[in-house]
């Protein structure tokens, strides 16, 4: 009796565990205003070894797009169209809401994508801030203030904010060292930089991440590249000191 109890529970068992990863699905419901977007195609694609690969696509019908598929694991992807990519996106378990208007483009509804873009929008407000900060330095010198008297106080405003955008930064990657967005804040970061390269920024968040983190292919491949040109421009320095010195 013992034998066939164990024959039809197991595979009673693996019916369950097929069940449960089957029921992972990523489901992306899509709301434009923007009129130039209706009947064209939009893509999830998301980037394999600098390729990026179309995982999934919809046309967008009277202002609506709809896509869906299994979420056996979490990853992080761009909505694109055609060749233009429009916002990044979070596939994982549960419904994402996507709601895209003029200047504006928002994903909600799953746990990462809730917090992706609520800091994107504080970043954002951030930025804004510091360029009122400038605007509002060009108002009081056409008010006929003394551009002295107030330059020097707006730098320091403007700097101050500055610190404070990049302090959030730098935690909220930290405090998501071990899931997608860590990696993917992290370079949207560096792709504000000319070239990659070795900021005190960078240096700050590699001094306290994980190895994991650290391993990531995209993180790997932009510390590698970075360390290769700081090694470049120190030898261009040397090189230039070491001209200066023999023409004296």
């Amino acid at each position: 009796m013992n034998k066939i109890v164990m024959h039809i529970g197991l595979p009673f068992l693996l019916l369950i565990v097929l069940f449960s990863s089957c029921s992972r699905k990523y489901r992306v419901e899509g709301n434009s205003s923007i009129i130039s977007l209706d009947g064209k195609m939009l893509y999830l694609k998301m980037l394999e070894d600098g390729i990026w690969v179309p995982v999934d696509s919809a046309e967008v019908i009277h202002g609506c797009f709809k896509m869906k598929g299994p979420a056996d694991s979490v990853r992080m992807v761009t909505l694109y169209m055609n060749d233009d990519a429009l916002m990044p996106l979070v596939l994982e378990d549960g419904k994402v809401k996507v709601s895209i208007t003029p200047g504006n483009f928002v994903a909600e509804g799953t746990p990462l994508n809730d917090k992706l873009y609520d800091f994107i929008n504080r970043r954002n407000n951030l930025e804004r801030a510091v360029e009122d900060l400038e605007r509002k330095e060009a108002r009081m010198v056409l008010d006929g203030a003394d551009i002295d008297a107030i330059h020097d106080d707006l730098k320091r405003q403007g700097e101050e904010k500055l610190k404070e955008m990049d302090k959030y930064i730098r935690d909220f990657i930290a405090e998501n060292y071990e899931n997608v967005l860590g990696p993917s804040v992290f370079m949207m970061m560096c792709s504000m930089l000319p070239y990659p390269m070795m900021t005190e920024q960078v240096e700050d968040i590699m001094r306290t991440a994980p190895q994991s983190f650290k391993d990531n292919p995209l993180v790997k491949d932009y510390l590698s590249k970075a360390k290769e040109n700081m090694k470049l421009i120190e030898e261009h320095k040397r090189l230039q000191e070491n001209m200066s010195a023999q023409s004296h």
